[in-house]
């Protein structure tokens, strides 16, 4: 499953070699010559293209790292320009003695944190950030902070990080346009990414325990505690993150219409989000908020307890453990590398040093008593060579 990123009279005079036109409202949008301030805005626009080409290509290694790392990059340099432009090289860092920061001979220019932060505080004839957007670059700052700084699988990502892509790409736009016009935008070059497959809640549900496995869950607890700690206002805007309802355009279509149209949320009217509503309340997962972590996963006592529920059969600890042994669930207590799980069955939660079973591995242990010959008196000589989950189906 590939899911793709997609885009969607005057009077002048001339200032410090760049020309300013006045459109609706009498906001500047900067027009530019060639220059500094133009060769920073091209490698700006040429990250966020790369970008997009990157994360639309299926087949791609670290793709959504790619994407994020690249779309930085892209914003940064857009306040570059921007500053640029407006307040000339003086958006560097500076020592107390007042000389510039250096890094291998050249000055170290703001990084996008402090850009936004300068930017927001300026004078200026343009509006400040909504607090949404701030919130999506603040989201992935952190997110590239981490993974550039550990191994991470981000396929499983993927899913989870769509809506938040996809608004930082959209925001981006909106803020180029914004500064120095429809000129510069770059929706023309984008294209609606092409899918392979249907997406299931089966699917969704694996991804989500495959993110709590290994070098994932450090992450995937950033993720979910950043979300969770967001105002419900910033949250639901689609500044923060593009929320995407996908139906197929199926009767009352004309000929000459678009396949894929965006329709804008802020151009409906009441009951068209009154029946928009509705088709979600239909088709939709019902996903609660909730301020805790590993729900839904057993620890060791809860899972026999569920076996005896299930079955009348009361194992013991030591059968539950010469069970995950035999079946290599988990490594051993000492092992090295404790995150070495099969994610189906059994996650490592690194906060209490322990591991929690699913309820897969309780309906696994059932299946065992009741199908397979497997009792409370026979698990020891069962369970004392390796076992394969194949032989056990």
């Amino acid at each position: 499953m590939t899911i793709g990123i997609a885009i969607a009279g005057v009077t002048k005079h001339f200032f410090t070699g760049l020309l300013f036109i006045f459109g609706l409202g009498g906001i500047a949008v900067i027009i530019l010559r060639q220059g500094k301030t133009k060769s920073i805005l091209e490698n700006s626009i040429n990250s966020a293209l790369t970008a997009v080409e990157t994360y639309n290509r299926p087949r791609v290694q670290f793709r959504i790292e790619n994407y994020i790392i690249l779309m930085i990059l892209a914003w940064t340099k857009l306040f570059h320009a921007y500053f640029q432009s407006e307040i000339g090289e003086r958006y560097f860092y500076k020592e107390k003695n007042g000389r510039y920061k250096k890094v291998d001979g050249e000055k170290k220019a703001w990084e996008l944190t402090e850009c936004i932060k300068e930017y927001q505080k300026m004078q200026k004839a343009y509006p400040n950030l909504s607090e949404p957007v701030v919130a999506n670059l603040r989201f992935f700052i952190g997110i590239r902070n981490k993974i550039e700084h550990r191994y991470w699988e981000g396929s499983s990502l993927d899913i989870l990080l769509f809506g938040e892509c996809q608004s930082l790409l959209f925001n981006y736009e909106t803020f180029l346009v914004t500064l120095f016009g429809e000129d510069y935008s770059i929706n023309t070059c984008l294209a609606y990414a092409l899918q392979f497959s249907h997406l299931r809640a089966k699917e969704q549900l694996q991804a989500q325990r495959d993110l709590l496995s290994k070098d994932m869950q450090d992450i995937k607890k950033y993720i979910d505690k950043y979300k969770t700690d967001l105002p419900q206002v910033i949250f639901d805007s689609q500044e923060y993150s593009i929320k995407l309802l996908q139906i197929p355009k199926i009767s009352n279509t004309n000929r000459n219409d678009l396949a894929v149209e965006f329709v804008n949320w802020n151009s409906l009217t009441e009951e068209d989000r009154v029946n928009y509503q509705q088709i979600c309340t239909i088709i939709k997962d019902r996903i609660v908020v909730q301020q805790v972590l590993n729900a839904d996963l057993l620890k060791p006592g809860a899972v026999i307890q569920a076996v005896e529920g299930k079955t009348g059969i009361k194992i013991s600890q030591n059968d539950h453990s010469l069970l995950w042994k035999a079946f290599q669930v988990r490594p051993v207590s000492t092992a090295e590398s404790k995150f070495d799980t099969v994610s189906k069955f059994c996650i490592y939660d690194e906060p209490h040093n322990d591991y929690l079973y699913t309820d897969e591995w309780v309906a696994f242990i059932v299946n065992l008593l009741e199908k397979h010959g497997f009792t409370k008196d026979n698990i020891r000589i069962k369970c004392k060579q390796k076992l394969l989950f194949s032989d056990y189906a």
